[in-house]
């Protein structure tokens, strides 16, 4: 194990000095070449590049959407990325080349600007904590220190690369001209100590900070900044001026000075000033776009968590920001194809849509399912898909939208609908492993523990929510709150005694019958209101035969919205276990729920102000559309009396 160890230890040393010596040969070559005709061929390389890097190119495209899409035209955008290209090509190829030459050659290439600033700093006895970004040829920075620094120490901090060899070659190079390099992955005690000895440091700031970032607006787009600046900044009693190199020519570069960085708060704090540098560095990069780094992916969407609220720094806006301005961060939910396992998804949603102020949710599901869904507050919009609907075709209509979707949650664990998500382009996918469809998330959602891996439908997709960041521990989820409809002395009591499902899950409709005729001789002020759905019309209309209660049929008859709207009036549901049952509990209606073959367990009405009536049998629960012993034991045990009594409690209403 030893010897193959060392092995392997020896091949990645000399695979690694292979390739520093092919980087010094290019060095040689370059330290032949002019410099301006290093630039032209970097231009010449960057121009193929945007043809051939397919995957480059579509990320800095899918960046100035993000920057600049609200504002500028889709042809603009690929102008600027065309030139970013360019641009960035012709400034690497000179970054290998500026340190083979001498400070004063450099010199003599750059322009500065505002770098008065920086003496007015230390002549006052302040030291500088700079933030720098990824614009044109950042190298330059390190070149010509003589034109900032004013006889103080200048020091960067750096990511070490994983070859050692170039990692120290290129320390060498950044150092012969006095610039003192701190790793950062040793802590910023030593960086801050530089600082506060009348220091000036340079700090990136302008890539994804990731988990330890904090999220503020960067073109009003939420993205993982680094604090490391204000916290330098603000402990050392720093100037903050931030620093950018533009193109100004063929090898030629504008190095800026931006200014102090004037802080919106009274006292300063490390989260306002961190979002403060957003601010700036924006205005910076609108001066010449297609200098900054559009191939890096700033706006990184975090795994797994991409919901906010259990990240240490968490979100902060500018003082004054105006939070309408902010990009939404687009999510598609793929709804349960039945009413009742959609109403149980309502607190997976809920607690979704509170993970991040940006968050905005389209829902996918059947076309029956709309009114349900727009129901809710937290839904933007709804993509209907017929039943029989093949899976290019839902593709179609997600494109279909005009919404450049972040990420999608599946409800559903079939293939098919993964596929249509897939084929849709959507980059995030998000679900349980399901059947045959693991290789098509990229984001997977673990099964509950324990021998049975049952769980409540509610507590499985509220899982989902958990694994994307959510807090499902919060209060508010589970309902929309009690009903408070006047009723005048009168109890509205709602009826379900159908099931789409089958007839096992459905209780004898005489005995539905009897419980409200029995309920109604004793307490006038009940009225009863039937419900179902349209296949259902004969058997409303046979249940509404059999009643000497005062009611109303609307079995068959009302939309899903007018459905909604008569629950609402209600102050309690008798039910089957139906999708109309769980729609009640999402509405706050405490409901009484008649169990046979299916599982309170998994699918019954959650909450104390629920009663289920369930008698346990021998082969319950089965699952069955039809009892396979053809007696329906599981139901008749179950009596109208208590029925009517749960009903009468439920009511509040004595015996």
């Amino acid at each position: 194990m030893g010897s193959a160890a060392e092995s392997t230890r020896f091949s990645r040393r000399a695979g690694q000095w292979l390739v520093y010596a092919l980087f010094r040969c290019v060095e040689g070559v370059m330290k032949l070449t002019p410099l301006v005709a290093v630039w032209w061929a970097g231009r010449a390389a960057g121009t193929l590049a945007y043809y051939v890097a397919g995957k480059y190119r579509r990320l800095a495209l899918h960046n100035l959407r993000i920057a600049f899409g609200r504002e500028k035209t889709e042809a603009w955008r690929r102008q600027i990325a065309r030139a970013h290209f360019k641009s960035l090509f012709a400034n690497i190829l000179c970054g290998f080349k500026l340190p083979l030459m001498s400070e004063a050659e450099v010199a003599k290439r750059v322009t500065v600007e505002n770098m008065h600033h920086t003496k007015e700093a230390f002549d006052a006895g302040r030291p500088l904590t700079v933030p720098i970004m990824h614009s044109s040829c950042w190298e330059i920075m390190t070149q010509v220190p003589s034109l900032f620094i004013f006889g103080h120490k200048p020091a960067s901090i750096y990511q070490p690369l994983r070859n050692p060899y170039l990692n120290a070659h290129i320390l060498r190079r950044r150092e012969k001209l006095g610039y003192r390099l701190f790793d950062r992955q040793e802590g910023f005690n030593e960086p801050i100590s530089h600082v506060r000895d009348m220091g000036i440091i340079g700090i990136l700031v302008d890539q994804h900070a990731g988990d330890h970032g904090q999220w503020s607006p960067f073109f009003d787009r939420l993205a993982s900044t680094t604090n490391i600046v204000a916290l330098c900044g603000l402990r050392t009693n720093s100037v903050i001026p931030p620093m950018a190199v533009y193109d100004d020519g063929p090898a030629r570069w504008r190095y800026v000075c931006d200014g102090p960085l004037v802080t919106n708060e009274t006292r300063p704090s490390i989260n306002g000033v961190t979002a403060d540098i957003n601010t700036v560095l924006e205005r910076l990069i609108r001066a010449q776009p297609e200098s900054w780094f559009w191939v890096h992916n700033r706006w990184k969407l975090p795994k797994p968590h991409f919901l906010l609220p259990h990240y240490k720094r968490g979100v902060v806006f500018p003082k004054g920001y105006d939070v309408s301005r902010l990009q939404a961060f687009e999510l598609l939910v793929r709804s349960p194809n039945w009413l009742g396992d959609a109403c149980m998804a309502f607190p997976m949603v809920r607690a979704i849509k509170r993970g991040r102020p940006d968050m905005k949710i389209t829902v996918l599901g059947p076309d029956k399912l709309e009114e349900l869904w727009l129901s809710m507050p937290e839904i933007s919009r709804y993509i209907g898909k017929p039943a029989r609907e093949g899976p290019f075709a839902v593709a179609r209509r997600i494109k279909a939208a005009d919404v450049h979707f972040d990420a999608a949650v599946l409800c559903t664990n079939s293939t098919r609908s993964t596929l249509e998500i897939w084929l849709a382009g959507i980059p995030r996918r998000i679900g349980f492993k399901g059947s045959f469809r693991a290789k098509l998330l990229n984001q997977i959602i673990k099964e509950p523990a324990g021998p049975s891996g049952k769980e409540h439908h509610a507590h499985r997709y509220l899982r989902i929510a958990g694994g994307i960041g959510a807090d499902v521990d919060q209060p508010g989820l589970w309902d929309a709150g009690e009903s408070s409809v006047s009723t005048g002395g009168i109890i509205r009591a709602g009826v379900c005694a159908g099931a789409e499902y089958g007839p096992a899950k459905r209780w004898p409709l005489e005995r539905f019958a009897a419980v409200m005729n029995q309920i109604s001789a004793q307490h006038a002020q009940f009225r009863w209101e039937l419900f179902g759905a349209p296949g259902e019309t004969e058997m409303g209309e046979k249940l509404s035969a059999m009643l000497k209660a005062p009611h109303e049929n609307f079995v068959g008859k009302t939309r899903l919205s007018e459905l909604i709207a008569k629950l609402r009036q209600c102050q309690l549901l008798l039910t089957n276990d139906t999708g109309t049952m769980h729609l009640a509990a999402a509405l706050g209606i405490p409901t009484v729920s008649i169990f046979g073959s299916t599982c309170p367990v998994e699918t019954g009405p959650l909450g104390e102000r629920h009663t289920v009536i369930q008698h346990k049998v021998p082969c319950s629960p089965c699952f069955e559309r039809e009892c396979p012993l053809g007696h329906y034991e599981c139901m008749t045990k179950i009596t109208p009396e208590e029925v009517a009594a749960a009903v009468l409690k439920t009511a509040g209403v004595t015996a």
